[in-house]
């Protein structure tokens, strides 16, 4: 009888070996998951985004009368005056209408007359007689 009352009243705690903390193989198990989760999303979410807001502030630093731009209103408008100096630029949203923007409103830039710097003129075809 007193097996089955100290099969039921003890813990099997006396009989586990001690773990061998976070270096043991199973520490490093334990945390593995963990770290492959932040890897997915920083690959898939994060750094993607940084490299979009990072486009985005590159258009808007170089942003040239005649760009078409859309606010985060969106309002859509052409940018009419920028002044390098500050942060405020004249966008016209109509025909004599124009409005005072900040830079930051700016949430992308639709069309830009800037010309990519790759981009040259096509040569013209030499004419045989």
């Amino acid at each position: 009888m007193p097996s089955i009352f100290n099969d039921l009243l003890t813990t099997p705690a006396h009989a586990q070996s001690a773990g061998g903390g976070f270096l043991s193989a199973d520490g490093f198990m334990a945390v593995l998951p963990y770290v492959a989760m932040f890897g997915i999303f920083y690959f898939l979410l994060i750094r993607p985004q940084q490299v979009k807001q990072k486009q985005l502030r590159n258009q808007i630093s170089s942003l040239r009368r005649g760009d078409r731009v859309l606010t985060a209103g969106g309002i859509i408008g052409v940018v009419h005056k920028v002044q390098a100096d500050s942060n405020e630029m004249e966008v016209d949203i109509a025909q004599g209408v124009r409005v005072l923007v900040l830079r930051d409103t700016i949430s992308s830039v639709i069309t830009s007359s800037a010309t990519p710097a790759n981009d040259t003129a096509p040569e013209k075809p030499v004419k045989k007689a």
